[in-house]
C-alpha cells in the first residue's frame, strides 16, 4: 500500500470517527462528555479534512489529539462498562496513531512543500 493509500483511510477513518462523536448530540443526553465528545469530534473531523492532502502538521495532530482523547476515555472510564460502539472508536483512534506514525516516519527525510 502506498503512503497516500495510508494517509486516506486515517483520514476516513478519523472523519467517521469524528462525524460519530459530533452525532452523539442527538442520540444521547446532553452532558459534560458528550459535549466533550462532540468536541473532540469536531477536530477529529478537522483533521480528517487536513489529512487528505499533504501537510506533515495534519500527520502530527492525527497522532497526538486521537491519543488524548483514548487516555481521557481510557482514564475517565472503566473499559468493561464501554459499549460496542466505544470500542470500536477507540479502536480506530490507535489504527489512526499507528497509520499517521508510520506515514510520519516514511516521510522524515523528504523536504517540507
Amino acid at each position: 500500500m502506498t503512503l497516500s493509500g495510508l494517509r486516506n483511510i486515517a483520514a476516513t477513518l478519523l472523519c467517521l470517527s469524528g462525524l460519530t462523536h459530533i452525532a452523539g448530540l442527538w442520540l444521547r443526553d446532553i452532558d459534560s462528555h458528550v459535549l466533550v465528545g462532540a468536541l473532540f469530534g469536531a477536530v477529529y473531523l478537522y483533521i480528517g479534512i487536513g489529512l487528505y492532502g499533504r501537510s506533515r502538521f495534519a500527520l502530527v495532530t492525527a497522532i497526538l489529539f486521537p491519543a488524548i482523547g483514548a487516555a481521557l476515555a481510557l482514564t475517565n472510564t472503566d473499559l468493561s462498562s464501554f459499549s460496542t460502539l466505544q470500542l470500536t472508536l477507540l479502536c480506530a483512534n490507535f489504527f489512526v496513531i499507528v497509520l499517521c506514525s508510520a506515514v510520519l516516519f516514511a516521510v522524515r527525510k523528504n523536504p517540507s512543500i
